[in-house]
């Protein structure tokens, strides 16, 4: 009798904690930018920001909703450019595991980006986050997005206007190496640079 009231008991615990831990939970974007009022879609989609939810005035005093329509970045847009994913290949940042950290190694690729973006006043980039496929795919989605910002920031640092710098992350999704080791995960962990030209 005690062992049937204790395997009932048991069922009961299991499938609630099944059904709590086993439902899929909707990714969340990407942390807002101060200046801006929108993310970016998480997608193939280069066609620009979403309406969003202004930041709070506590954050940006100066931001007021924006109502219809695409949210301009500084005057600029995703959609006002085309992406070239080809002409900075060659300057992937590559991360340490589970770490948003620029890498002593890295900086001169970022600085190379830089200084072709100096050049050429206007053009823009995006920097696509990445990660391994190790950890949760809504942790790996928000490493990726500290990855990209941290790029990100070293551009500014650099004197790059920030409205001509996008940021996204793909988390897991998007693996340069389909493997399952070590040598495939430290490929995955980048920051990828999208030369954006205007149209």
């Amino acid at each position: 009798m005690k062992y049937a009231k204790l395997l009932n008991l048991l069922m009961v615990v299991l499938a609630l904690s099944l059904g709590v831990v086993g439902c899929k939970k909707k990714p969340v974007g990407p942390t807002p930018i101060p200046g801006m009022t929108g993310n970016i879609r998480g997608t193939n989609d280069t066609s620009g920001p979403i309406p969003g939810t202004a930041l709070a005035p506590d954050q940006n005093p100066n931001i007021r909703p924006v109502s219809d329509g695409p949210i301009p970045l500084g005057g600029r847009n995703l959609g006002d450019y085309i992406p070239n994913p080809e002409r900075f290949a060659a300057n992937t940042v590559y991360f340490d595991f589970d770490r948003a950290t620029i890498k002593p190694s890295e900086t001169g690729k970022i600085e190379e980006v830089a200084k072709y973006l100096q050049a050429n006043p206007t053009h823009a980039v995006q920097i696509e986050g990445h990660c391994d496929e190790r950890g949760t795919e809504q942790y790996n989605l928000s490493l990726g997005e500290r990855r990209s910002l941290s790029v990100r920031e070293y551009l500014v640092t650099a004197g790059i206007q920030p409205d001509r710098i996008f940021t996204i992350s793909y988390g897991e999704s998007r693996p340069a190496d389909p493997g399952h080791n070590e040598a495939a995960w430290a490929k995955n962990r980048r920051g990828v640079f999208v030369l954006l030209t205007p149209k």
